[in-house]
């Protein structure tokens, strides 16, 4: 028996950090939405009682470093499992590139366990052991587009965007998240409207949500890798209606309505940045279904 599930990547349309909580971790305030770019999971169990990580992504680690397996491994030792399982991990979406690749995969991996193993737990369940994992692997069990609070593990569903068109670009570099919050200095941040993001989605106002997007780690990394804000001044130069990086960065993404002006952007890019993609917003929960 094999069980296949899709990771899809994520994108912050807001991303603000209010402070630095008594436990080390950082309050936020996120709005996110999955794109239309997935890691593919495939799961087959094992005889023997064991975690085996398989990928051709020579970046992907297959240890207790990997999100993947600290998924399986939680599983198993919440619910008392003693059952193996193989995971075949199919990258697409770029390794330390700020989209949540890793959250996603991980996810994925609890999703396909719950199935995998009977274990008949809620998608609240499956949220709560990941946000064990990662500050974003609870809003990856979910997918769709969500306000996550707290340290990432509080979602709250919102309104599909309104559709359009997403052309993402990262540099061929990597970047710790860890990093860049400890460079982040919350007494020297442009803080983003998360509120006005969230009733621009609620109107579905397409030119409201491109004027609310903003991340409050963007100036850290691009101060760090002057990559970022060259593929930003491209995308506006081509004709992005807004432009933004995600997550911790690198990958920088941007908006528009036609399909026509995302491949112009696309291939203006193409001539110094490697990865680059042309893909649509999924948008709901049910995408993942």
């Amino acid at each position: 028996m094999r069980l296949l599930e899709k990771a899809p990547a994520k994108i912050n349309l807001a991303l603000d950090v209010l402070y630095k909580r008594p436990d080390e971790y950082h309050e936020v305030e996120m709005v996110m939405t999955t794109v239309d770019l997935s890691d593919r999971i495939e799961l087959s169990p094992l005889r023997e009682d064991e975690i085996r990580i398989v990928s051709e992504n020579r970046f992907v680690p297959n240890d207790q470093r990997n999100l993947a397996y600290q998924a399986a491994q939680l599983v198993k030792n919440t619910y008392q499992i003693r059952e193996g399982v193989e995971i075949f991990i199919e990258k697409q979406i770029p390794v330390a590139a700020g989209l949540a690749g890793g959250s996603s995969d991980a996810a994925a991996v609890l999703r396909g366990l719950n199935r995998l193993w009977d274990l008949e737990l809620t998608a609240e369940q499956l949220a709560e052991l990941g946000a064990h994992i990662g500050s974003d692997v609870a809003f990856c069990v979910y997918g769709g587009t969500a306000l996550a609070t707290g340290r990432g593990e509080q979602i709250r569903e919102l309104p599909t965007p309104p559709p359009c068109w997403v052309v993402l670009a990262k540099p061929s570099i990597g970047v710790s998240t860890q990093a860049i919050y400890q460079n982040l200095n919350l007494n020297d941040v442009q803080h983003p409207d998360t509120q006005k993001m969230i009733q621009a989605l609620e109107d579905g106002d397409y030119n409201e949500m491109c004027a609310q997007i903003g991340n409050v780690l963007e100036p850290v990394t691009s101060q760090l890798h002057t990559e970022v804000d060259q593929i930003k001044n491209h995308m506006k130069d081509f004709g992005a209606d807004a432009v933004l990086m995600s997550g911790s960065g690198p990958t920088v993404f941007g908006l528009v309505q036609q399909e026509s002006r995302a491949h112009r952007i696309y291939n203006g890019l193409r001539g110094f940045c490697e990865e680059v993609y042309v893909i649509r917003m999924l948008g709901n929960r049910h995408a993942l279904d």
